[in-house]
């Protein structure tokens, strides 16, 4: 950080001094002068000054030699070995992003009974994958998990780790980057590695207003966590190119004051997620009874129901149901918006839909910016017009 310093044996007149700052940022405090927290680094002390009694001094940054951290490490999210959806569309970002510099791709895994379970991630395209498979990590608890995950990267020392927006996730990678003193990039929404292995992370930021990017050039490894269905899972290939290597740990860093007494499994839910057709209501719905026409219309398509925020708020639905930076990201094969205006912070959960279709009575709404297919007008009207004739188009097949 860049700091002001004052030479006091040069000071001839303290209030001559005090009056170069228009701020008011010097004090005079026990025969000392001193900068206050009112002080704005414009240094128009330091160009009023002749009398060298002001200095700007920067401090050294300490740059990190990038060439001793090598490949980009995906942390392997499980439940008893079955390995979620978003770890391998990290492994799809991570490949992606390791073609530009030519450096490997690694997988972690943390567990018990693991070690085949996690032949899976080869069929992916991971180069090589580290398993932790240790009874004191049958259950995620975060001391043993954070000190496994610590000792992975002292070893193998990847220069980017992507762990996915996860419970688990959420609760680990702040944890290990503070381990590492290297920061955390939450929710990115777009991931891109320049030529020096520096990451560009991209994010949503001040309740999705703008995107923030995000650049930690001597800071090592770089973290950041994604969202499930933000980007797109590799295909799986029947052939085995990489290897699994089980780490050895000191069972002292497996401690931990957490005793798991007993786990329940509650019954799968299908979430919006995984829907590969979805209809959403926005706020242009006057009521709550002129839901049952949105219903009608997800019930004839087959598709999930989903909702904006204020709809959310209103308790007209679940909020799992809601898209959105504060809800859940979708990528379905068509997502049909009703009444939505399309603020970004809907959009950004929303806009990798592979077909986008919108309807809204203002031609000028935000979201026929991310629609591939724009309908102005009254939903009041559309919507029981598209019901009359999916319905009669049923009819005809039935």
């Amino acid at each position: 950080m860049a700091k002001i310093i004052i030479h006091q044996d040069r000071v001839k007149d303290v209030e001559a001094v005090r009056a170069l700052c228009p701020f008011n940022a010097i004090d005079y405090v026990n025969g000392y002068l001193q900068i206050n927290a009112a002080c704005k680094m414009c240094q128009i002390c330091i160009k009023k000054d002749v009398d060298g009694i002001f200095e700007y001094v920067e401090d050294v940054k300490v740059e990190v030699d990038k060439d001793s951290w090598n490949g980009i490490a995906v942390y392997a999210d499980h439940l008893d070995g079955d390995i979620f959806p978003v770890t391998f569309e990290l492994i799809g970002k991570a490949r992606e992003l390791a073609a530009k510099i030519n450096k490997p791709v690694y997988a972690l895994m943390l567990g018990d009974n693991i070690e085949e379970k996690a032949e899976k991630l080869l069929h992916y395209g991971v180069d090589e994958v580290f398993v932790y498979d240790e009874k004191a990590l049958k259950h995620f608890r975060i001391e043993p998990y954070a000190a496994a995950f610590e000792d992975f990267i002292n070893h193998v020392r990847p220069s980017t780790v992507l762990i996915g927006g996860t419970n688990v996730g959420r609760s680990l990678a702040p944890r290990v980057a503070a381990r590492f003193r290297s920061g955390l990039t939450a929710d990115c929404t777009v991931l891109d590695m320049q030529d020096n292995t520096d990451l560009d992370q991209i994010r949503p930021a001040f309740g999705g207003n703008i995107m923030a990017h995000i650049n930690t050039p001597n800071h090592r490894p770089q973290f950041a966590t994604v969202r499930y269905k933000i980007f797109s899972a590799p295909e799986r290939v029947d052939e085995l190119n990489g290897k699994i290597t089980k780490m050895a740990i000191d069972q002292d860093k497996l401690k931990s004051k957490i005793t798991v007494l007993e786990v329940k499994s509650k019954p799968k839910e299908e979430g919006i997620e995984e829907a590969e057709v979805i209809v959403v209501a926005g706020r242009g719905l006057k009521k709550a009874e002129d839901m049952a026409m949105i219903e009608r219309l997800a019930e004839l398509l087959h598709a999930q129901l989903a909702g904006t925020r204020s709809l959310i708020e209103a308790g007209w639905l679940d909020p799992k149901r809601q898209i959105g930076l504060s809800g859940r990201t979708v990528k379905p094969k068509l997502i049909i918006t009703c009444a939505v205006s399309g603020a970004i912070q809907f959009v950004a959960g929303m806009n990798t839909a592979e077909h986008i279709v919108a309807i809204n009575m203002d031609k000028n709404a935000p979201i026929f910016k991310a629609a591939h297919v724009g309908i102005v007008g009254d939903i009041y009207e559309i919507i029981p017009a598209l019901i009359k004739k999916i319905t009669a188009a049923k009819e005809c097949v039935a």
